[in-house]
């Protein structure tokens, strides 16, 4: 697979669980989305402002700085300062406009160059793949939390069961929109 095609593979699956961050969010409440599970859970707003932070952190300067910012405080993300679900979102925004400006901005000649993470070289691939896997492991917590949130009200974010025979025979109905 050429270098091109992998920039535009990875453009797509962050807007992809971006997308099912959005949905996901669309349906639960503020107390839902700032509720934990337990003393020691995360609650959906927890998670978008660590990953806000993650992503701010590891795309602000993403060929030129270590991604672990000095200016970045990782504990607090997981404390709930935010108030409101206007102040989650400018964080989380603001870590998709740092991500989205880098990956703009990046370059198929770039993609072995080596980034640092906490001073561990990578390399731009390998950095993006690891971004990646931390991504979609939030926005899976994050599904999982508003789907507990929001119970038997819950719109399906992918194929509802019983779905799959007829999207097998019109696979088209779930290609992503360019």
């Amino acid at each position: 697979m050429s270098e091109d095609k992998i920039l535009d593979a990875i453009r797509g699956e962050y807007s992809r669980y971006q997308r099912l961050v959005e949905m996901a969010i669309e349906q639960i409440d503020d107390e839902a989305l700032f509720r934990r599970l337990g003393p020691d859970g995360n609650s959906v707003a927890i998670l978008l402002v660590h990953l806000g932070g993650n992503l701010q952190s590891r795309f602000t300067d993403f060929l030129t700085s270590d991604g672990e910012k000095t200016w970045r405080n990782r504990d607090s993300e997981f404390e709930i300062t935010a108030t409101t679900r206007a102040e989650v979102l400018t964080t989380w925004n603001t870590g998709l406009e740092a991500l989205e400006a880098a990956l703009r901005d990046l370059r198929d000649d770039q993609m072995g160059n080596e980034v640092l993470i906490r001073g561990q070289a990578l390399s731009v691939i390998a950095a993006l793949e690891r971004s990646l896997a931390h991504f979609a492991y939030h926005v899976g917590q994050i599904v999982l939390l508003s789907r507990h949130a929001v119970g038997s009200d819950w719109r399906i974010l992918s194929i509802p069961r019983g779905a799959t025979q007829p999207l097998n025979q019109n696979p088209e109905r779930e290609k992503r929109p360019d």
